[in-house]
């Protein structure tokens, strides 16, 4: 892991994000998609990965993403440069398969989660098919680190209920001063 010193500022959090805050604040397949070069999107399933993303391979990423402390989820970064590699439907059946035959899904959420033992699936399935194309780490970081400059924080709404009103009706400015 000592090739990703240099990017381990961003930070890998559970679940999907709006942008990517200033130390990163994404999870695993979102920085995944940013590294491989594409826009910055908010991925809520595998269904929002690009076509070159293993959605098996993506699913069990976001499963280990979702379910892993905070320490042990920055252990995925090197993981990051690895999911763009979909293969024929073939090799994909054959991927979930081995995830699926290695992963309980009866304690998705549960307590009984095993994050060393699911880090092994993901590699083994990582090594069955296509491999990502190899990406530099300066070229990695140069994508991570523009996404983050690029993003803006959103603006927080009010929970006033002037404002609920003026946001669903887009009353924005008609309502100026409402409040």
């Amino acid at each position: 892991m000592s090739d990703f010193d240099h990017i381990l500022n961003w930070k890998l959090l559970a679940g999907s994000h709006a942008f990517p805050g200033p130390d990163g604040g994404t999870c695993i397949n979102e920085a995944a998609i940013v590294a491989c070069g594409y826009r910055y999107q908010s991925v809520t399933s595998v269904g929002y990965m690009p076509d070159c993303f293993s959605p098996s391979i993506c699913g069990l990423a976001m499963r280990l993403n979702d379910n892993a402390t905070d320490l042990q989820r920055q252990r995925l970064m090197p993981f990051v440069t690895r999911l763009a590699c979909a293969d024929t439907p073939k090799v994909e059946r054959e991927r979930a398969s081995y995830i699926d035959a290695r992963i309980d899904r009866s304690v998705f959420f549960t307590r009984e989660f095993q994050f060393e033992d699911e880090l092994r699936v993901l590699e083994g399935a990582l090594a069955i098919g296509r491999q990502a194309d190899p990406l530099g780490v300066a070229e990695t970081a140069t994508r991570l680190d523009a996404a983050r400059n690029r993003a803006t924080p959103v603006k927080k709404r009010s929970d006033s209920l002037p404002a609920k009103v003026k946001s669903w009706f887009g009353l924005s400015q008609a309502l100026e001063g409402v409040d």
